[in-house]
């Protein structure tokens, strides 16, 4: 599973300015027209399974509904999202998880593994691409559920995002 780039700037980017929470932070919308960069990613391997934008309900519910439609077991790893510090702590000071952020410039690949290094690398060429990273990968089939290895050892349960933590914008 690859993303990328940094996740959840949209999501913070909108909620800040329709709040006028008064903080200083340098988030910004990532709002980007992906055909550029799928075009690499398509040019460097025919193996892509799956390909999802992230934008409602964020990289979680995303990957959640991949995983119920396609009948397969996800793992992301908490150390490999990329996150921005901004972004990181404007959740932690609102108490969201930065998993269920919008994302307007965002696009979730599935590939084999053995092409998950070019894809990377492709994407990183492409000014869209810059911090792109694996960040998780499919397990087995017949088992439909996300799980987050986190940073201190555990595993969680990665749901469905419940309710709307951001009105609806576009």
């Amino acid at each position: 599973v690859i993303i990328n780039g940094w996740i959840g700037e949209h999501g913070a980017a909108v909620m800040s300015a329709r709040k006028d929470y008064k903080l200083r932070n340098s988030i910004e919308s990532d709002c980007a027209c992906l055909n550029g960069l799928i075009g690499k990613v398509l040019a460097v391997t025919p193996r892509v399974h799956v390909m999802r934008d992230p934008t409602r309900g964020g990289v979680a519910t995303t990957l959640k509904e991949i995983s119920a439609q396609s009948n397969i077991e996800i793992v992301i790893e908490e150390d490999a999202l990329p996150i921005t510090d901004p972004v990181r702590g404007f959740c932690e000071i609102l108490g969201i998880d930065p998993l269920y952020m919008a994302n307007e410039g965002k696009i979730l690949v599935f590939a084999p593994e053995k092409d998950a290094k070019r894809i990377v690398s492709s994407m990183k060429r492409h000014p869209l691409g810059k911090n792109a990273a694996v960040i998780g990968r499919v397990t087995s089939e017949g088992d439909p559920q996300v799980l987050l290895h986190t940073s201190i050892g555990s595993t969680r349960i990665v749901d469905m995002l419940t309710g709307e933590q951001l009105p609806r914008i576009c």
